[in-house]
């Protein structure tokens, strides 16, 4: 009896370390998966031009996952090897601490957490198992140790200083790439604002409001109210645009939208999404929203999966961009591909010439190329991480947006 319960002890435990050690790949590899669709010929033209561009992408989820960003991967959409391959400068790392279950689009409960058997499923600290904002500095610790252990391959993005030395050490051709730490939802500050300091002591620059149901801040697209901002949402607002956290509307109710465009004193990001004039889905945006995004001189990032564009193709993605620049000009066009965010796509981060090339196709010039695949986001990021007692003081907010009005012209 005692050799049978022993034995089963050790089948038990063999059984649990073969879990811990293989599933969390296994997940992140279903998950986040590339189509394998084909994809057009790339020209000559197109690489060379690709080669010289400075690309920002402005969300990718891939500190959720039990992935080292620093080695190559055969799964998933984005590493570092990868990122250099694609030529990216800049990338921003967001952190997702709760998804519902059965998520979906339309409507969904605060209730539930798919994120918790992920958490524990990859043996995470203790502390993250029930705190997320624990969850959250786990994840920008994950970045420091990446940009640490990298020598000098990843730097992290806090400053906007930090954007001149990136720039300037990426002229001699080394592909330093530089990594900025982003929240996909504000749920993170169980219901404290404070919390909001904290975070940004860890790296926190840029946030979205909401993620994929209501919280304490505000309505969720997906959500069961979509209501508008609260209270604690406003002051969440005023408080990141003074500190230089850059306030990101992906994922919030039209209602939110309206109320975060109506109270703007400095640029809004749409990090990651599509628009319905191309995509008829809830997520994507309104022409009115993006007159509004526009008018606060702030960019819209489209991504490269069916929910924003209707399509995994390049075409898709570059006649949403299309729009975008037509309706109120190339200066707000940007890239947002969402990679590792459970999305399926037809190329991952080392396929980013695809864009390059359906931009070409499209009739875009080469400057305006440039501008959408990072002179934009290099500009808005910049200037929405100085803090904004630290601007110069024509720029400082008064009775009008001036800095608004200064961006837009």
């Amino acid at each position: 009896m005692r050799k049978f319960v022993i034995g089963l002890l050790l089948i038990i435990v063999i059984g649990a370390a073969g879990f811990f050690t293989f599933a969390p790949a296994i997940v992140d590899r279903n998950m986040n998966r590339v189509s394998g669709e084909a994809l057009p010929e790339i020209t000559d033209e197109a690489r060379a031009l690709h080669a010289s561009l400075t690309i920002v992408d402005l969300h990718s989820d891939s500190l959720l996952w039990k992935r080292d960003v620093l080695d190559r991967h055969d799964y998933g959409h984005m590493d570092v090897p990868r990122l250099r391959d694609g030529n990216v400068a800049l990338q921003v790392f967001s952190s997702v601490t709760k998804t519902p279950t059965n998520q979906n689009y339309d409507n969904n409960s605060a209730d539930g957490d798919n994120v918790t058997a992920l958490v524990v499923g990859q043996l995470q600290p203790p502390r993250t198992w029930t705190s997320l904002l624990e969850r959250s500095l786990y994840h920008a610790e994950k970045l420091d140790d990446a940009a640490e252990e990298s020598d000098g391959a990843l730097s992290q993005i806090r400053s906007a200083g930090d954007i001149d030395s990136l720039l300037a050490g990426r002229s001699d051709g080394s592909g330093r790439i530089g990594a900025l730490f982003s929240a996909e939802g504000l749920h993170n500050l169980e219901g404290d604002l404070s919390n909001l300091d904290v975070l940004y002591g860890a790296g926190l620059r840029m946030a979205g409001l909401t993620h994929f149901f209501d919280n304490a801040l505000a309505g969720s697209m997906h959500g069961e109210g979509k209501g508008g901002l609260t209270d604690m949402g406003r002051d969440a607002v005023r408080q990141m645009e003074d500190s230089g956290i850059i306030v990101d509307i992906a994922h919030c109710s039209r209602a939110c939208v309206d109320d975060i465009l109506t109270m703007a004193r400095r640029p809004v990001v749409s990090s990651h999404g599509g628009v319905q004039a191309t995509c008829n889905v809830n997520r994507n945006l309104s022409d009115d929203h993006i007159r509004r995004v526009a008018e606060t001189g702030g960019i819209i990032g489209i991504g490269y999966w069916e929910g924003a564009v209707c399509s995994t193709s390049p075409e898709a993605i570059a006649r949403a961009m299309t729009h975008v620049r037509d309706l109120v000009g190339v200066q707000h066009v940007a890239l947002g591909s969402d990679f590792d965010g459970t999305v399926l796509v037809r190329f991952d981060t080392a396929g980013l010439v695809h864009v390059t090339q359906a931009l070409m196709d499209a009739g875009f010039s080469e400057e305006e190329i440039r501008a959408v695949m990072g002179g934009n986001a290099m500009r808005v990021i910049r200037r929405g991480l100085i803090p904004i007692a630290e601007l110069p003081a024509p720029e400082l907010p008064a009775s009008a947006p001036s800095e608004n009005e200064s961006e837009s012209a």
